[in-house]
Formats: structure tokens, C-alpha cells, sequence
């Protein structure tokens, strides 16, 4: 995607497709679990006044979360008529006793779309295909409900697939009324964005690595980290790469890279060991932290793919390949896009496409990327590593030039000219990678407060953009503020959430985290309207 600016064409990206099997939390029984969800499926019907259940509705189960007391979170996702109902998915809250407590969801109204299509799949093709070009890989329109707006309507799903003009990939959904024609949305799960033996890396010095032997060769796999891997493309877009290796199976042989990049084997294993530790660590944190065991919750690696393409200044998660592939840069003003906080958050969209699932457009596109810039901040802080300490900025490491020596700012987002510090009524029209700002500036001022010499201020009343207000806040710590997010993400958050849902989500979390009457539950709402988002 293109932006305004020089340097923030770095793509951090996710897919938003295949939820795969539910992440199961808690220690409830095979049986216990499935008396829960056949309960809170009944209770979807028993209380449609909250959930807008309807004659023809039926549902599926994405994801299931168990608190420590018992209270259940059974998320799951809406048909219509045998129809996917795009905005229509539903986190179910049970007591331990399985009454029904409340529900979180975006639809607002009840589904009652046109019975028939009008336009015609070919129709809805080339309206798709005169807006974005690609190709449909002989994949054909799904005929669904798109439940975003104020009104469901009837509506296609047109994927188009092919390739952007700097490189990265395009699978593109476009959503167009099955009525009118109109293109009510579109957006590309490739997202794009200002972006462990012994192993020397080209950001984070000499790192602890752990590899596997196969027949005389050591490999950059990991076997104790659901065998997560690195191969190298060798400047190709296309195939599926070589894993690192190195001949030998004694302990001295086990050292990937030189600590510095260039045409060598070895030196270019550098980049695969800045790639291979950010997965380990990223890994290590979610499960460590919020106990959960990779990316889908389910003991399963991702792969990663380094030296993709020709001077590639992008990087991509897919869930396609469940891979994330890091481009060189262009060795002026980006160097190889494979930081520890750049991982990170490639890392994060994988696991916001199994949980909240964000749109990556308007308001829930600015949360999915905020979310993503949260946890990479996360990672760096919990990594601890001295060469690459952790800081609320995004990718500092990978710039070579310019003004700003780092893509994003946590602190100040408006420092990049584009970016938005506060919450204002078309801040959604913004690009997914510029309002995300506002949720990375409520996460700094909920982790960090106001501090004197710190350039991040509160938001003004009637504030467009740039913060210029002179309020100030007390922080939680990072540590908090990072188990209420991810509560909010994997329990509160819908595909539709937008800033005031999350606003919503982040304050139940805290609750449920800390009690009603907490210091750190009206820190959260004084942060949100320190942005702007009252």
C-alpha cells in the first residue's frame, strides 16, 4: 500500500481468514467443554435481545476462554441462511454455572438482507476487478452477509489476487452489494505498514538459538517451539526457499551467521538469526506471560522467509502460508526488516486473526495494527537483550536515514506528520497504519502516564489530530496494561470493534483483571479519554 511518506512503506501484516480449531483455555474437561458451548449456544437463542439471534441464524465455535474462576468466554461465529455473516461474530460471557452473563459483538441491527442477488457474480467480478485489478485465481465470489455497515446486506466477497507495485502480494477482498453494485468495503490481508545453538545477529548481538540435527547438518528449526524455521528465498518472490543449515554435529559447529550481512552463506544466515530469535522470543512471551502456546493457541511454529525479493522494503505475515517473509530493504534508508519488534508484530496479526479477528480497514484496521505495535513493544521489553533494549518506538533498529530515526512512535505518533495522536470522527478514513496511533498513544499514556520531559501529551477538546492538551495521568506500568489488552483482544473485541469498543473492551478487562472500583479500571478510561476517546 502506498503512503504519504518516505519510509513507512514497511508491510507488517496478517491475514484474516482460516479461525482453524479453537484455542481452548482453562482446565475443563472434553466433555465439561462442550457442555459449555452447547449452553451458551443455547443461550444465543434464550437471549436474543442481546445477541439479535433470529430464525435463521446458526453458529460456530471459534474460540474458548476459561477464567480461573470458572466464568466462560465461548466466542463464535454467525450464518445466515448458510451464509457467513461478515460483522455478525459474538463472544458469549456464561457464569461458572453456565447462566448467561452478557455479549460482546458489533451488529447493531437484526439480519434481514435481500433473498436474492440481483447483481451477478460476473457483474460483481469486474465491478471488483475495474477498482483493483489481480486476478480471481478461478476463485469464485462467496455470496454473503455484510453485517459492517448500519444495514446487513446481501453481498460478495470477491477475492482478487496478484501483486503490488513495490512487490508484496495482493488477496484482496472486495465486498460488493449484491443489490446495488456498490463496493461497500475492500481491504488486502496482506497488511502493509510503516515498518534462536548460538546465532550472531545483524540487530540484537550474539543470541541463544536452538536448532535441530538431520542427517549431519544442523538446522534453523526449532523444535521446541512448535519446530518454528527460517528459510532463505535468495532474492526470489517465488518457491519455497532453503532452511538454514550448517554442516557438523558438534557443539562448535552450531553458530548460524557473521553478525553482519553479505553474500557469504554465512553472513547471509545473519538475517535468518534476527527472524529465527524474534519467533523464539515472541513465542517465549505469549506463552510465558499470557500462556499462550503459539500462534493459534495450539503448539504449532510459523515459518519465516528472509532475503525476499530484490531490495524489498516490506515485510508480511500470511496466513496463507502461516509464514512471515522479510524483505532487505533498500540499503539506503531501510535496512533488512527483521528487528526483534518488527517480528513481533508480524507475529501478533497471526494471533489477532485467531482471537478479535479486527477487519483490517477503518477503526478495527487502526486496533489490528495498534495491537500488533503493542505486542512487538511487549516482546522487546520482555527480551531484555542490551544491544536492542526496549523502548515504546517501532523498527529504530532497521532505519538508516531520515529524520526520524525509527518508523513509529508510541509516544508522540503524530511526530511522523501522518499519524494520528487522538481519537476525532473520521479518524477511520485514515490509513489502518496512520489511526493506529491513537491506540499506541493510550497504551504509552496508560503504561507510562504524563512525565515531565516526555514529549506525549493528552488530547485537547476538539483536537483533529496532534495532541496538545496539558492534563496529566499516573500509569499502571507496561505489565498491566499489556494483560488488559490482550484480555480485551481475546475475550471483548469482535471483528467490528472500532475505538470506542475498544474502549469498552479494555475497561471489562480491567474489571475483570483488577475489580469494578480498581485503580487500574479508571486508568483505563481516563486514557481513552486522554486520546480523545470518551
Amino acid at each position: 500500500m502506498r503512503t504519504p511518506t518516505q519510509i513507512t512503506v514497511i508491510a507488517i501484516a496478517a491475514a484474516l481468514l482460516c479461525l482453524g480449531s479453537p484455542s481452548w483455555a482453562g482446565s475443563l474437561t472434553a466433555a465439561d467443554l462442550k457442555k459449555s458451548e452447547d449452553r451458551a449456544l443455547a443461550n444465543v437463542k434464550s437471549f436474543s435481545g442481546y445477541t439479535l439471534h433470529g430464525a435463521d441464524h446458526a453458529y460456530s465455535v471459534a474460540d474458548h476462554v476459561v477464567d480461573s474462576d470458572g466464568v466462560q468466554h465461548i466466542r463464535l461465529n454467525r450464518t445466515f441462511r448458510d451464509m457467513r455473516v461478515l460483522g455478525g461474530d459474538l463472544v458469549v460471557h456464561n457464569e461458572s454455572s453456565g447462566n448467561f452473563r452478557n455479549a460482546s459483538m458489533s451488529l447493531a441491527r437484526a439480519i434481514n438482507p435481500a433473498r436474492t442477488a440481483t447483481v451477478s457474480m460476473g457483474s460483481a467480478i469486474k465491478l471488483a476487478f475495474n477498482a483493483y485489478g489481480g486476478s480471481t485465481n478461478n476463485v469464485a465470489p462467496e455470496l454473503m452477509v455484510y453485517a459492517r455497515g448500519d444495514i446487513p446486506a446481501l453481498a460478495y466477497d470477491v477475492r482478487l489476487f496478484g501483486q503490488q507495485a513495490d512487490g508484496t502480494p495482493m488477496e484482496m477482498h472486495v465486498i460488493v452489494d449484491a443489490s446495488t453494485g456498490q463496493i461497500l468495503e475492500a481491504w488486502n490481508d496482506i497488511k502493509t505498514s510503516a515498518l534462536a545453538g548460538t546465532g550472531k545477529s545483524l540487530y540484537s548481538g550474539t543470541v541463544a538459538l536452538t536448532t535441530d540435527l538431520v542427517t549431519g547438518k544442523l538446522n534453523l528449526r526449532d523444535p521446541g517451539r512448535g519446530n518454528m524455521y527460517t528459510v532463505n528465498m535468495n532474492s526470489l518472490t517465488t518457491g519455497v526457499g532453503a532452511i538454514f543449515t550448517v554442516t557438523g554435529a558438534t557443539t562448535a559447529a552450531n553458530v548460524f551467521g557473521t553478525g553482519a550481512t553479505g553474500l557469504t552463506a554465512a553472513a547471509m544466515q545473519t538475517v535468518g538469526v534476527d527472524a529465527e530469535y524474534g519467533t523464539a522470543v515472541t513465542w517465549d512471551y505469549f506463552k510465558n506471560v499470557h500462556a499462550r502456546t503459539g500462534i493459534a493457541n495450539n503448539g504449532v511454529g510459523s515459518y519465516n522467509q528472509v532475503h525476499y525479493g530484490s531490495k524489498y522494503a516490506n515485510a508480511f505475515w500470511s496466513d496463507t502460508c502461516f509464514c512471515m517473509t522479510f524483505g532487505d530493504g533498500d540499503g539506503t534508508i531501510l535496512g533488512p526488516l527483521v528487528s526483534l519488534d518488527i517480528t513481533a508484530h508480524e507475529m501478533t496479526h497471526g494471533i489477532t486473526a485467531r482471537t478479535a479477528n479486527l477487519t483490517y480497514s477503518g477503526e478495527s484496521g487502526g486496533l489490528n495494527e495498534a495491537t500488533s505495535d503493542i505486542f512487538g513493544t511487549a516482546v522487546e521489553y520482555y527480551a531484555a537483550n542490551t544491544t536492542d533494549a526496549g523502548d515504546y518506538l517501532i523498527g529504530e533498529k532497521v532505519v538508516k536515514s531520515g529524520t526520524n530515526k525509527f518508523l513509529r512512535s508510541m509516544i508522540t505518533p503524530s511526530i511522523d506528520g501522518v499519524s494520528a495522536d487522538c481519537w476525532y470522527s473520521t479518524v477511520g478514513t485514515l490509513d489502518v497504519h496512520f489511526s493506529s496511533g491513537v491506540a499506541n498513544h493510550f497504551f504509552y499514556l496508560l503504561s507510562e502516564g504524563t512525565k515531565a520531559g516526555v514529549p506525549s501529551k493528552t488530547c485537547a477538546a476538539g483536537n483533529t489530530r496532534v495532541a496538545s492538551g496539558t492534563g496529566t495521568l499516573t500509569g499502571i506500568t507496561r505489565a498491566k496494561a499489556e494483560k488488559i489488552w490482550y484480555r480485551a483482544l481475546t475475550v471483548y473485541m469482535t471483528s467490528s470493534t472500532n475505538f470506542a469498543g475498544a474502549r469498552a473492551a479494555t475497561i471489562s478487562a480491567a474489571k475483570d483483571l483488577y475489580g469494578i472500583t480498581s485503580v487500574e479500571q479508571a486508568a483505563v478510561a481516563a486514557a481513552w479519554t486522554a486520546v480523545g476517546r470518551p
